[in-house]
């Protein structure tokens, strides 16, 4: 189900209705709403992931309160450890398994020795770097000692799988999202207005936008051969856009909806083709992506290293 499909444009009214008349009570029939919405939407891509999503849920937040209990830094570090190793262990196996077998392959091939690669014939579960990341980002912070862990099993879990999120994104941190799950919201006109605004924005950034632009990129490099350079170039800026109005416009669109529901969603594009130079474009592209490379790699390798 994507955001630009005729089944998401039924459904989006229909859990926007449910959640603000008619389970609009208090706080956990909200989040219960969107729990279950999330979980329909992710079981429309392929139901047979949605385990992974559920049991990536609740290591976290089981792992999560077990750090935080750890009586002795030896505990603390056990639990982190085991839930970092756990889910980059399933990133690392859906994702990038097969790359690596079949690249280490073609190198032993490359010297005389002939393999033949176990490769996994599996889809890709969708969203998974994402809340893979949003997992992780909690349970750093849990061990770091920047937040206390969440006790409420339903507010974790629509953190996690909060819909608008498991498809492009941006990556929220627990720190932002978090607070505003665990508070009931109001329904803001002038926010469902922007939210509208925002959405149909996206909508075009991706539709007439990016989709526009991929046919002439496709016909373009398909036919690179018979190509002149200045037709290359034009494919070049044709895909620039594509990829921009996609990425851009799915982000848009999720955080346009997400404004319906009364929860404000991290900033992921900043007009990157504007920048300056080459470090000012990754950090307006892609924001939520490359902060958190900052906050969770970049940095604690540097602290690590001063030490």
């Amino acid at each position: 189900m994507f955001f630009n499909s005729f089944s998401f444009a039924l459904f989006l009214p229909i859990v926007f209705l449910l959640y603000w008349f008619v389970f609009n009570k208090n706080k956990s029939t909200q989040n219960a709403v969107l729990i279950i919405a999330s979980y329909y939407f992710y079981s429309c891509w392929d139901w047979r992931f949605l385990f992974l999503l559920v049991f990536s849920t609740f290591l976290d937040y089981y792992t999560g309160i077990r750090i935080e209990k750890a009586k002795t830094e030896t505990g603390r570090k056990i639990w982190f450890w085991l839930s970092i190793s756990i889910n980059l262990g399933f990133l690392g196996v859906f994702k990038y398994y097969n790359f690596f077998a079949s690249s280490f392959s073609e190198m032993l091939n490359g010297v005389g020795l002939q393999t033949s690669p176990l490769l996994l014939d599996v889809v890709l579960p969708v969203g998974i770097s994402f809340y893979t990341f949003h997992g992780l980002s909690y349970v750093i912070d849990i061990y770091l000692k920047r937040i206390k862990a969440e006790y409420n099993f339903v507010d974790y879990s629509l953190f996690v799988s909060y819909f608008p999120l498991l498809v492009a994104g941006p990556i929220e941190r627990a720190t932002h999202l978090l607070p505003q799950v665990k508070v009931k919201r109001s329904f803001d006109f002038e926010k469902a207005k922007e939210g509208i605004y925002q959405f149909i924005w996206g909508l075009v950034k991706k539709v007439v936008i990016a989709d526009t632009c991929a046919i002439y990129a496709n016909a373009i490099f398909d036919n690179y051969e018979s190509m002149n350079s200045l037709s290359l170039l034009l494919g070049a800026v044709y895909f620039a856009f594509q990829i921009y109005g996609d990425f851009s416009g799915y982000s848009d669109m999720a955080l346009g909806m997400s404004k319906l529901f009364g929860i404000d969603l991290l900033r992921n594009f900043n007009y990157p083709y504007f920048s300056r130079d080459i470090a000012e474009f990754w950090r307006r592209w892609h924001i939520s992506l490359s902060s958190w490379f900052r906050d969770y790699l970049y940095i604690p390798l540097g602290v690590a290293v001063v030490e």
